[in-house]
């Protein structure tokens, strides 16, 4: 399809102009027997002369109702024909038009004695209706000729009775068949070169100045004698049809329709470099209104639709209108349903929370049908909405519940904060209630929660968890300050005093060198962030956080030494940062790659090979380097060409990490977290999975490090030992009294840790798995890598919900195994243990919702569905076992899987 073009009306901001050009016609003499009948019409103007004195108005119409007012031409007198050639301007803009727009044009004759539909001493000489938008939506542009109805005014309604093309009319008399086949191949050929006229000034055809003249002048004989060669009615049809009562003005004046004079009248509209395409200002869905029907109304009864009477003219089957059936059904968008409260429901809401009752609420007590109601209440997790019937139940018995730490986010979800009252109520007895945990205390920081009582309330339940608890968390708090609520006042001057969230990761930062490192690569990542997703004012809040961080940390007695640690870790990450853009874009092989690669680690400019004093390295402030080994770093086969570099700490040990830019490893870093925080709740139920969940740290929007684990891709490790996995593990971990003949720690660490991986990415819908990205450790943890698709996204077909491939389960010994049992037995625990914690897992994706990471802004408000479905909370403990088990066995024997293994294996072979 070739390249089109186009400007869209809503952009074009200048008002709508038309050029009023000339009347073309030639008007009958009107027989003396009607004028004895008529002696009015002797007066009018265009009787008297050929080339009388005629106005034109234009009106904007649509939808007929007119849009603007009438405008003029200026009075002109003419001579040898009816030429204005004036432009006139409407008091509208082409921005402000609607699709249905037309121009109604009427030119009126002078008239002393008046007559029908005359307008003051003015009489209509013919008017016509010309859309403003063809059939394509696009605009009119250039020359238009409009066929005039004589002796009626332009109406403009949407089914016009003067349109401004009338298609041609059949006609049965036989004699007169010669002349109207001459007058219509004429008008045929008229029409033809008047289109090749409007080719030739849209500059589709070259001008050629004397041919030119000589069409020019064809032209306007062609016009004079289609004109003048149509049949004129006959004196006695006048004659016979002046005292018909029904026809009112075309009929009073001795015409009809069908033997009706023939006048066009030329204008032109403006012409645009590309055509202008309508397009309406797009207004946002109607928000769905706040008012929850209760959950036991299955029926809903809706009142019939009202009568609607249309005006005259209106499109009641029209595409505006819908299906015909529902053409009287007229739809009013109010913008305040949804956004504002129903002053029904809150009257309701009042008389059912009576304030007056407040002490007597306190003694209240549940009989045993309204406790098992508060129960199922208090099971529903964060994202279930109470329905008004169920937030004025957990409202009445609010004193009673504070013994149940589960009730309180129910509570607050219950509270009309808008009342004063209530609110007031609500403040006062959060002290009361019983200790929350963190899981409850983070979805209160989510952004559904906007009162700073709830939200302080919520930061002193954190401050009873220790650093390591607190760093696991510490990704999410993060994104929570862009939910905090600033006064109007505090926004101008030191947002985070009025931020409790802020202040609290401030004070605990600087107690703690570790939370401090990584509290400022955190925001450090997001105030470099300058893509569109990111608002100004979070990034604005972000360097507010970060300033007021370094200031509280001057203060302390080493926050001079830890504030000078940070900026040498910058200036770390910027000349690693120069050295991968160097390597990368090098245009050289990958040898030569890692030769440049060593060359620049080895430059005393660079200040690398020898660290001192020695720097808690950034991915890890727990690790002191003291330099890098520059002989052993490496450039990783990869498009990204990523860096492999090992350094020394003060134990003299290797640390070796991954470091590449070009790449945003904040979803990375996101799903390391996760598997992070799933590990430790599987350790507090005495689950060991023997996960590896490496460290990760972004640096920047496009660079960022990784802990670098010895390993081998189960891809290589099945064509280095012929498509065995076991054989891989029992080269590495040989022992010929255990079962298999690896030794039973290393093949209960690949169990373990397939199983624990298994699960997780499965949770967290982890895509794009093929072999490559499957990694496997010598002493047999198993674990996963490269997280670019997670929440169902898969750049495969056909991909299965969990990546268990032939391959891992020969791992085992076969599906027959013993250990491929076991393997089936840890996969159920897992899953039913963070079943469990699942209320803490949908919270801190709650949490990154506003985050900038890909697979969570493609869908923000799913991020946390697309979880919870995977969780199968709706499910029993068997059920959800049972489902398990059937995801276990589809996964197994999954045939696209294979294939696409191959395909892949087989495109990295290419490539290689």
């Amino acid at each position: 399809m070739e390249p089109f073009s186009f400007a869209t009306s809503s952009a074009l901001t200048l008002p709508v102009n038309v050029r009023i050009d000339r009347l073309d016609g030639h008007q009958k003499p009107i027989p003396y027997s009607v004028l004895l009948k008529r002696p009015d019409l002797r007066h009018r103007a265009s009787n008297l002369s050929p080339h009388s004195e005629l106005y034109v108005t234009i009106q904007l119409w649509a939808d007929s109702k007119p849009l603007t007012v009438p405008i003029q031409t200026a009075y002109k007198v003419f001579k040898n024909g009816r030429i204005w050639n004036e432009w006139l301007t409407l008091p509208i803009t082409y921005s402000n038009i609607p699709l249905s727009s037309q121009l109604a044009i009427t030119v009126w004759d002078l008239s002393p004695t008046g007559g029908e539909g005359s307008k003051l001493h003015a009489i209509p000489f013919g008017g016509t209706t010309i859309p403003l938008f063809d059939n394509d939506n696009t605009l009119q542009k250039g020359r238009q000729r409009c066929r005039l109805h004589r002796h009626k005014a332009a109406d403009g309604l949407s089914s016009s009775t003067t349109p401004w093309v009338i298609p041609p009319a059949r006609r049965n008399r036989k004699d007169e068949k010669a002349s109207i086949r001459s007058v219509d191949e004429q008008g045929a050929e008229m029409e033809r070169l008047e289109g090749l006229l409007k080719k030739q000034e849209m500059g589709e055809i070259p001008p050629n100045a004397w041919l030119d003249q000589m069409v020019f002048r064809q032209m306007m004989k062609l016009r004079s004698n289609a004109l003048k060669s149509e049949p004129s009615p006959s004196q006695e049809h006048i004659e016979g049809k002046l005292n018909d009562s029904n026809d009112e003005t075309l009929k009073k004046d001795g015409m009809k329709e069908e033997h009706e004079e023939k006048f066009y009248l030329h204008i032109e509209f403006p012409r645009f470099d590309h055509p202008i395409v309508f397009t309406d200002q797009e207004y946002p869905p109607p928000p769905i209104s706040s008012i929850q029907l209760p959950a036991s109304s299955s029926e809903v009864r809706l009142k019939p639709p009202p009568e609607v009477s249309f005006g005259p003219g209106i499109n009641v089957d029209g595409n505006g209108y819908g299906d015909v059936d529902a053409g009287r059904l007229i739809r009013i968008y109010d913008p305040e349903v949804g956004m504002r409260d129903n002053p029904a429901e809150n009257k309701h809401r009042r008389l059912v929370r009576s304030h007056r009752t407040g002490v007597l609420d306190r003694d209240l007590k549940p009989n045993a049908k309204i406790r098992d109601e508060l129960n199922a209440i208090m099971s529903y997790g964060p994202t279930h909405e109470l329905n008004p019937e169920e937030k004025d139940l957990v409202w009445k018995f609010r004193h009673h519940l504070t013994r149940d730490k589960r009730a309180l986010t129910k509570f607050v979800k219950s509270v009309a904060w808008n009342d004063p009252g209530e609110a007031r109520q609500a403040v006062q007895i959060l002290p009361k209630w019983t200790e929350i945990d963190v899981d409850d205390a983070l979805e209160l920081l989510g952004p559904s929660f906007d009162n700073p009582a709830v939200r302080a309330y919520a930061v002193d339940r954190l401050r009873k968890a220790d650093d390591d608890e607190l760093l696991v968390y510490l990704l999410q708090l993060v994104q929570a300050l862009k939910f905090e609520t600033v006064t109007p006042e505090v926004a101008e001057g030191d947002a985070t005093q009025d931020s409790s969230l802020a202040r609290f990761l401030i004070s605990r930062a600087v107690e703690s060198a570790t939370l401090g490192n990584f509290l400022h690569w955190y925001l450090m990542v997001e105030c470099d962030d300058l893509s569109p997703e990111q608002g100004q004012e979070h990034r604005k809040l972000f360097a507010k956080v970060e300033y007021d961080f370094m200031t509280e940390l001057v203060k302390r007695p080493d926050g001079n030494a830890m504030r000078k640690t940070l900026l040498r870790q910058a200036e770390l990450i910027v000349v690693l940062s120069k050295i991968s853009k160097e390597v990368r874009f090098s245009r050289e092989d990958r040898p030569r790659k890692i030769a440049r690669l060593k060359k620049y680690l080895a430059d005393p400019k660079n200040e690398l090979v020898h660290i001192d004093p020695p720097l808690p390295l950034p991915l890890d402030p727990s690790v002191l380097i003291t330099g890098v080994y520059a002989e052993d770093s490496n450039v990783l086969k990869s498009s990204l060409y990523p860096l492999l570099l090992k350094f020394r700490t003060i134990n003299n040990t290797k640390y070796p990490i991954i470091f590449k830019t070009g790449d945003d490893l904040r979803q990375d870093q996101l799903v390391i977290q996760i598997i992070t925080l799933m590990d430790r709740l599987l350790r507090k139920e005495n689950l060991d999975l023997k996960l590896t969940p490496y460290r990760i740290l972004a640096t920047s929007t496009t660079a960022g490090a990784a802990q670098f684990i010895p390993s081998i891709s189960l891809a290589a490790a099945v064509a280095k030992y012929k498509g065995s996995l076991l054989a891989y593990l029992r080269a590495n971990n040989p022992d010929d009294d255990a079962p298999l003949g690896v030794r039973k720690e290393a093949m209960d660490t690949y169990v373990k840790s397939c199983a624990g991986y298994c699960v997780i990415t499965y949770l967290l819908g982890v895509g794009d798995r093929h072999l490559d990205n499957l990694l496997l450790a010598p002493d047999g943890h198993f674990f996963h890598v490269d997280f670019g698709y997670i929440l169902g996204r898969d750049p495969k077909p056909f991909a299965p919900l969990m990546k268990l491939g032939r391959e891992m389960i020969e791992g085992m010994g076969g599906p027959q195994s013993q250990f491929y049992a076991q393997f089936k037995s840890y996969c159920y625990t897992a899953y039913s243990t963070l079943r469990k914690s699942s209320n803490l897992i949908l919270n801190l994706f709650a949490l990154m919702r506003e985050a900038n990471v890909p697979d969570i802004r493609i869908e923000p408000d799913k991020a946390v569905w697309k979880v919870q479905e995977r969780l199968c909370l709706e499910l029993s403990e068997e059920e959800a076992m049972r489902h398990f088990e059937g995801l276990i066995q589809d996964s197994a024997g999954a045939v696209m899987p294979v294939v696409t293994d191959r395909l892949h294996g087989f495109v990295q072979h290419w490539r290689a």
